[in-house]
């Protein structure tokens, strides 16, 4: 069986405001309590649908913005992603390789690449327990505290710690 596990999402410097700045030094602090840790970051593609679709152009690959906003632990796992989820074939061989049965999450945006990844695990038998004070959403809290009452709508209040 895998030791505690922690994905990391999206705490990029684009995503950090004052909405989300708190959650810098708490991921930071997090880190030394888990054996396995996973930092996504999301990297928005030349034709992602973000370009063609909403037009919005942020965390091309190289940007300042796309960059890590925190020190990730020597041993974590960059996950580069261009969607929503970081929950890819990759990510889930290693989870399963390594027994993985229970997956804590926080990040940025609790609204989104959050919660569709912690739907991505659960889909996949994979407990995600998301970690809501390490949580927020950069469009505000008002976004935050929706992801949540939807998480706990798809993937259960017990899956969810404050």
């Amino acid at each position: 069986m895998s030791g505690k596990t922690l994905i990391v999402v999206d705490v990029q410097r684009g995503f950090v405001n004052g909405h989300t700045r708190h959650v810098v030094p708490i991921v930071e602090r997090l880190q030394t309590g888990y054996d396995r840790i996973y930092a996504t970051r999301f990297v928005n593609a030349p034709a992602s649908p973000w370009r063609r679709f909403m037009d919005w152009r942020r965390f091309a690959e190289g940007s300042a913005e796309a960059e890590l906003a925190f020190r990730p632990a020597t041993d974590a796992v960059i996950v580069v992603k261009h969607v929503y989820s970081c929950v890819n074939d990759v990510l889930l061989r290693d989870l399963r390789d390594r027994e993985t049965a229970e997956v804590s999450l926080c990040g940025i945006d609790t609204d989104a690449c959050v919660l569709v990844s912690a739907v991505d695990l659960f889909q996949n038998g994979i407990r995600p327990v998301i970690l809501a004070q390490a949580c927020a959403s950069h469009a505000g809290p008002e976004y935050h505290e929706a992801g949540l009452r939807l998480l706990e709508r798809l993937v259960g209040k017990d899956q969810i710690t404050a």
